[in-house]
């Protein structure tokens, strides 16, 4: 075969035909998968976060769900003016624009309440003191119980009627009581001031002269 006749049976139309049938073959096959990615990945579909927060975790997956999100418990914390199991906390924020699919991240409160150690303030700080690190952990003060001692000191720490100590471990939001001092207690001082009232000293020095001197008061 001589090279024009090879160039003439390559040029002949029914190669072109089918060149031309593949490469439209192939151009169809990269739209349908491109159709099919955009189709599969939502592209161009945008959606507005709902609001979840204050919802229980069934509800706000319900509500993300039907919207075309996912919805995903990242982590839980403590809020005691919610109920156990309500979203605090949502990622992205209510209202975003995000694509179907995408991850709502949640924080929920913690279905039990948490627990802390009581710290060393029972006859080792005021009433005032004791209080302010008592608050500063979450506790609730309760109606002071007071006995015998120094006044505005604290002596004991009690929870539902018992008595509790450093170290013992609290749900955070506990209602304390505090035994503190009122004040009245024996001061050996003013017991001195009642004797001195009465002419009676006990405390009087002896003088060297009478310890010197013969108990009978006789010399020799």
């Amino acid at each position: 075969m001589t090279i024009k006749e090879f160039f003439k049976k390559i040029t002949a139309p029914i190669i072109w035909a089918n060149l031309l049938g593949m490469a439209a073959l192939l151009g169809a096959l990269a739209i349908g998968v491109w159709k099919g990615l955009e189709h599969y990945t939502h592209h161009g579909e945008i959606i507005q976060v709902p609001d979840v927060k204050a919802q229980g975790v069934s509800d706000a997956r319900y509500t993300l769900n039907q919207a075309g999100l996912d919805a995903v418990i990242a982590d839980s914390s403590y809020n005691r003016n919610s109920p156990p199991g309500a979203v605090l906390e949502q990622m992205p924020a209510p209202g975003s624009k995000v694509k179907s699919g995408h991850a709502i991240y949640l924080i929920i409160n913690t279905t039990s309440t948490p627990t802390i150690p009581m710290p060393d303030i029972a006859d080792n700080s005021s009433v005032r003191e004791a209080e302010a690190r008592l608050r500063s952990l979450g506790f609730k003060i309760g109606p002071h119980e007071l006995i015998e001692g120094e006044k505005d000191w604290v002596y004991g720490v009690k929870y539902n009627g018992r008595m509790v100590y450093a170290g013992d471990r609290l749900p955070v939001d506990s209602r304390i009581i505090l035994q503190v001092g009122s004040g009245n207690m024996e001061d050996y001082s003013d017991s001195l001031d009642i004797i001195d009232s009465l002419g009676i000293y006990t405390d009087m020095p002896v003088s060297s002269d009478a310890e010197s001197s013969d108990p009978a008061g006789f010399e020799f």
